[in-house]
């Protein structure tokens, strides 16, 4: 088959997305003509992007790059080109309807410390949820799990598996960080006081590191009393042995931001502030600690006590002050809007590249998963989409998505609803309109209150 047989138009494409429904497996493919954001390096105008059939990206470059021979090729001209979406904090595929508690997976009502709860051992893979958030260009998300003082460890998943009969999502990391409630939140799991977490975190740490060093004595009975489980000590300490693990510390106050920043350099973890609203006061502090920040971009207003200071402009000036940030939509249902959340930080004056890259590479990178995903480089997995336009402009749409290289449908239950219930066939002749005359003008009967 010739090579102007295989090409498909962005059209094409776009409309064999919408009316996939099954699994679709991966082959060479080569995106040519858009606009490439790479996110790591620079943008190529007229670019080309080779996904090949395991999986992973096996060339990017400008025009003229080498297509192997048989690919599917995908003309993007007029159109962008970046890695897909990460959703870098979510409860997605934990939650499915609020209101019904069996559905709820986020973390439930258990004790103060819960770190050897792991997220994604609660996460539906076929929620109907999941392919919704797809249509938002948004390709991996990062299920956090919820409640307590230390909440258990956070999961990255992708938004569709290639070998599902029915492309649902997948766990690929169980464990990319452990999460941290502080604020006012942890301080009441904690005992209702912000000191007293603070001493509750410490001394866990040390009971982590004490188990560790006597595991046999502790078994034997011959050791002092711990302050939590056996299993989430043994948690904390898995943690404290990866040198730079990082730390999800949900936090708005800047004592508390400092308070997790000591935690953090006494006990070799790399800190992400999670929330912090008050951030942009100590810019300086983070940058200098090497701190990133995860920020909900339309957090503009306090919404209690302890978020005063926020405001819509974080993002930028923390990207000024050198910090790595993380735009999320903290968010079980609409991750899908989380281009906007980063269009909102762009509005307030956040760099365009950079609020890309706060949704693609910055919290690859910060969870460990940069090696393998969050840009647009060669042996990277292939986790592409393709835009109308620009992706921030809430008029453009995802004209393709290719998740581990193979082409994703773009279908959800919302849109076969549409479909089902777009035309609806009449079971008889609609009923004839019913005039002024046939109207019963008496008036009707009053009670005694009226």
């Amino acid at each position: 088959m010739s090579s102007d047989a295989r090409r498909l138009t962005g059209a094409c494409v776009l409309v064999a997305a919408m009316t996939m429904a099954t699994s679709a497996s991966a082959e060479v493919t080569a995106i040519t003509g858009g606009e490439v954001h790479t996110v790591s390096g620079d943008v190529i105008p007229d670019g080309v992007v080779v996904l090949g059939e395991d999986g992973v990206i096996q060339a990017v470059g400008p025009a003229g790059t080498a297509v192997p021979a048989g690919a599917t090729v995908v003309d993007a001209s007029g159109k962008v080109v970046t890695p897909g979406l990460v959703d870098a904090h979510s409860q997605l595929g934990l939650i499915e309807i609020w209101a019904v508690t069996a559905t709820r997976d986020s973390g439930g009502a258990g004790g103060a410390v819960r770190a050897s709860y792991v997220a994604t051992d609660g996460f539906d893979p076929g929620s109907a949820v999941i392919a919704v958030q797809r249509s938002g260009g948004v390709t991996d998300a990062v299920v956090v799990p919820s409640g307590g003082v230390i909440s258990g460890f956070a999961g990255w998943t992708t938004l569709a598996d290639a070998s599902s009969p029915h492309l649902e999502g997948k766990v690929v990391t169980p464990k990319v960080a452990l999460s941290v409630t502080m604020g006012a939140s942890g301080a009441g799991a904690a005992g209702g006081s912000r000191g007293l977490l603070v001493a509750m975190l410490t001394e866990l740490f040390e009971d982590a590191r004490f188990l560790e060093k006597n595991a046999k004595a502790f078994g034997e009975n011959r050791s002092r009393k711990l302050s939590a489980s056996r299993g989430d000590l043994a948690a904390l300490g898995e943690v404290l042995s990866t040198q730079g693990a990082p730390v999800l510390f949900h936090v708005n106050r800047v004592s508390g931001i400092r308070a997790a920043l000591a935690l953090a350099k006494e006990n070799g973890l790399r800190p992400i502030i999670v929330g912090g609203a008050q951030a942009w006061k100590i810019a300086d502090e983070l940058a200098e600690a090497k701190a990133v920040v995860m920020v909900n971009t339309m957090s503009n207003l306090p919404s209690r006590f302890e978020s005063l200071g926020a405001r819509s402009d974080a993002a930028a000036m923390l990207t000024a002050a050198g910090v790595d940030v993380i735009v999320a939509t903290f968010e079980s249902h609409n991750a899908r809007k989380l281009r906007q959340f980063a269009g909102n930080a762009i509005r307030a004056g956040m760099p365009r590249e950079a609020a890309l890259r706060a949704v693609t590479l910055a919290p690859a990178q910060a969870l460990g998963e940069g090696a393998r995903r969050g840009s647009l480089e060669v042996g990277k997995v292939a986790n592409v989409v393709v835009w109308s336009g620009d992706p921030f402009e809430l008029s453009t749409k995802v004209d393709a998505m290719f998740i581990d290289g193979a082409p994703v449908g773009l279908g959800s239950r919302q849109t076969e609803l549409f479909e089902r219930y777009r035309t609806i066939e009449r079971r008889g002749a609609p009923a004839a309109p019913t005039t002024i005359d046939e109207v019963d003008e008496e008036e009707p009967e009053q009670g005694d209150d009226a």
